[in-house]
């Protein structure tokens, strides 16, 4: 009997069928807060407002988006965030492929205190008032780059791309020493080509940091001009926002109509959330590759 027939005979077993529902009614549970918003962000005044519990779409009304879309401070923190997410990522992703990279060299001088000073960083860290006057020495304060250069590098990253680059076969580069060529020619026409899965990996993983980034703008950024969405988003959800509250206001009196508070917060999240979520597809098959990096050695 070949393996094609055992596998036709297979039947599901009780277990099966009870791991397939857990997973099913976790995925539910998991998913449903996305729906909740979603469905809400589409909500009219006079509709949704009598319930509490919001299961079924009861309407689909565009105003909220339209509010938020016509608020021109949506659109200069979406410029910030855009500009944070594709220079930061290119920075730190520069920065920390190097870096991991020379560290990989058991041979570099000095490798050894090096990796204890950077290991050091992830445990203590000099607080927030030391690190407050180093951002206003370098002259970082109230500047869009305060969201890119302090943050350029995740310690945690460095390390574990340091350990995959000590997994390469020495071989690679041997070779390519033998033929001529410089250890940076080497990275970007060898290692890095090579090494793709893992790169968009993290790469992702530093645009997802790069896209919410809201803390160091918090605190150091005071032009409303140069803050980025999630800024934009805290002050509607916990700030009530009153220039939104203008727009839906003059909204009202054109249409005769009222524009759902909550619609408004909840098409925030998903305008805020939709962009990076689209990147996602483009670096799936990458990123499914990249996190098994390492798991296997051979």
């Amino acid at each position: 009997m070949n393996q094609s027939h055992i596998r036709r005979k297979r039947s599901w077993s009780s277990f099966d069928i009870a791991v397939c529902i857990l997973l099913t009614l976790l995925s539910l549970i998991t998913f449903f807060p996305f729906y909740n918003v979603l469905i809400i962000s589409f909500a009219k005044f006079d509709v949704i407002s009598r319930f509490n519990l919001y299961l079924l779409p009861l309407s689909f009304d565009l105003s909220a988006y339209k509010v938020i879309l016509s608020d021109a401070k949506f659109w200069s923190s979406t410029f910030n965030t855009v500009f944070v997410t594709v220079f930061g990522v290119l920075f730190s992703m520069t920065i920390s492929v190097a870096g991991a990279y020379a560290l990989s060299k058991k041979g570099m001088p000095g490798r050894n205190a090096m990796l204890t000073l950077i290991l050091f960083t992830m445990f203590f860290n000099g607080g927030l008032i030391p690190f407050y006057l180093i951002i206003k020495a370098l002259g970082l304060v109230n500047s869009i780059y305060v969201m890119i250069i302090p943050a350029a590098m995740n310690t945690f990253y460095l390390i574990i791309m340091k350990n995959y680059f000590g997994t390469l076969p020495e071989s690679l580069e041997e070779s390519a020493k033998l033929d001529g060529a410089n250890d940076l020619y080497i990275l970007f026409k060898i290692v890095l080509p090579i090494s793709a899965p893992f790169i968009a990996t993290f790469g992702l993983f530093y645009a997802v940091e790069r896209w919410n980034e809201w803390w160091y703008a918090l605190i150091f950024i005071s032009d409303s001009t140069k803050t980025p969405l999630q800024i934009y988003l805290r002050d509607t959800l916990i700030t009530n926002n009153s220039l939104l509250n203008t727009l839906a206001q003059q909204m009202a009196n054109d249409n005769s109509g009222k524009v759902y508070p909550p619609a408004l917060q909840m098409a925030t999240i998903v305008i805020t959330c939709v962009p990076i979520l689209m990147v996602y597809p483009f670096l799936q098959k990458h990123f499914s590759k990249g996190i098994m990096v390492g798991s296997i050695k051979g």
